[in-house]
């Protein structure tokens, strides 16, 4: 009996220390829960939600192939996507923000914070490396603030907290901020053209105001079928096919350098106004067509060529539309050089006048 009673005060004392323990352990969670900013395998983050108090918003969701979509509608810029998720992974807490300065910050957050949320793949079983019932959860929600008074770092508060805490990254001279954006734009991906030779079909290249410029390249498989003179249907005499190689090579990476659908509307309309420079269409194999129209840039600045005369246009940029006419876009002669050749550039021996861009013939 007495025997009994040891281990009846044994098991009440061992579930005493338990429970304190358990407490304990429950009170640290919920306190670095609070602080607790960092995604630690950003591999399984399937979504990420921003938004602000000035009605902007942006939803960057990963595809089942790994790339990722903005809106449900564009395709995402893998340097930002990247470089926010390579963010979300390093963040770590400085310290909470002065008792003085709480009620202050707090505010801040609260009117001019960016409210995150960040979705990722969980499972309902996950021990020992086996992992079972998968499904997809919101994992953290916090807002990012703006910078410290030294510029080194951002205030941050985790959703259903009342502590704020100063935030930084490592190595990174500046703040965070700038990177959790909810302007669509700097989302968007830049591409124009992302195509092999061997996903092309058809390459057909028009110049409005020199129609014996224009010309059409038709493949098979990769391999060159035709080139036609738009101008007459005729093939091209004395072709230089490695030229016309590299010419679809071109497109294996095009991207533009802004987007320009908010400039002035008098100024854009007065562009699109006049005839295209040149005009690109591009067939897949999949028969995917893409347009893109470009247009002259006005010299702003006056320079001149070698002769020292002023150019009538843009030297380095053009604008153009692309994505279905839907995007105003600038773009650079230098991304674009090698998919902006005139039919007679294609015949043996051709060479481009050296007083100006190769591509504004």
């Amino acid at each position: 009996m007495k025997k009994n009673k040891y281990i009846i005060l044994l098991v009440i004392l061992l579930a005493v220390v338990a429970l304190i323990l358990i407490l304990t352990n429950s009170t640290s969670t919920f306190r670095r829960s609070m602080s607790d900013f960092a995604v630690a395998d950003t591999s399984t983050v399937t979504k990420i939600f921003m938004s602000d108090k000035n009605n902007n918003s942006v939803k960057l969701s990963r595809k089942e192939t790994g790339s990722w979509v903005l809106n449900d509608n564009f395709a995402a810029l893998k340097f930002n996507i990247d470089l926010m998720l390579k963010t979300m992974t390093d963040i770590q807490v400085k310290a909470p923000v002065a008792l003085a300065a709480h009620n202050t910050i707090v505010k801040h957050l609260a009117v001019n914070g960016v409210k995150v949320e960040v979705y990722q793949m969980v499972y309902r079983f996950d021990l020992m490396g086996i992992r079972l019932f998968s499904h997809e959860k919101l994992t953290k929600v916090y807002y990012i603030g703006g910078a410290t008074p030294d510029n080194q770092a951002c205030y941050a508060l985790m959703e259903n907290s009342e502590e704020p805490f100063v935030i930084y990254l490592p190595g990174l001279r500046g703040f965070v901020t700038p990177r959790y954006s909810t302007i669509e734009r700097y989302w968007r991906d830049l591409t124009v053209f992302r195509k092999n030779i061997e996903e092309i079909r058809m390459v057909k290249l028009e110049v409005p105001e020199n129609p014996e410029y224009s010309f059409e390249v038709q493949l098979d498989r990769g391999r060159l079928k035709n080139f036609i003179s738009l101008a007459d249907n005729k093939p091209l005499p004395d072709l230089d096919t490695l030229k016309v190689l590299n010419f679809l090579s071109g497109f294996r990476n095009v991207n533009f350098e802004a987007f320009l659908n908010d400039m002035d509307k008098h100024t854009k309309d007065s562009v699109l106004s006049t005839n295209p420079f040149i005009i690109i269409t591009l067939t897949d194999t999949l028969n995917k067509t893409k347009v893109v129209k470009t247009y002259h840039k006005a010299n702003l600045f006056g320079q001149k060529d070698f002769q020292g005369r002023i150019l009538p246009y843009d030297p380095d940029r053009l604008y153009a539309m692309v994505n279905d006419g839907k995007d105003f876009v600038l773009i650079q002669y230098f991304a674009f050089n090698k998919i902006l050749r005139p039919k007679p550039y294609f015949s043996k021996g051709f060479k481009m006048p050296d007083e100006q861009p190769e591509g504004a013939f």
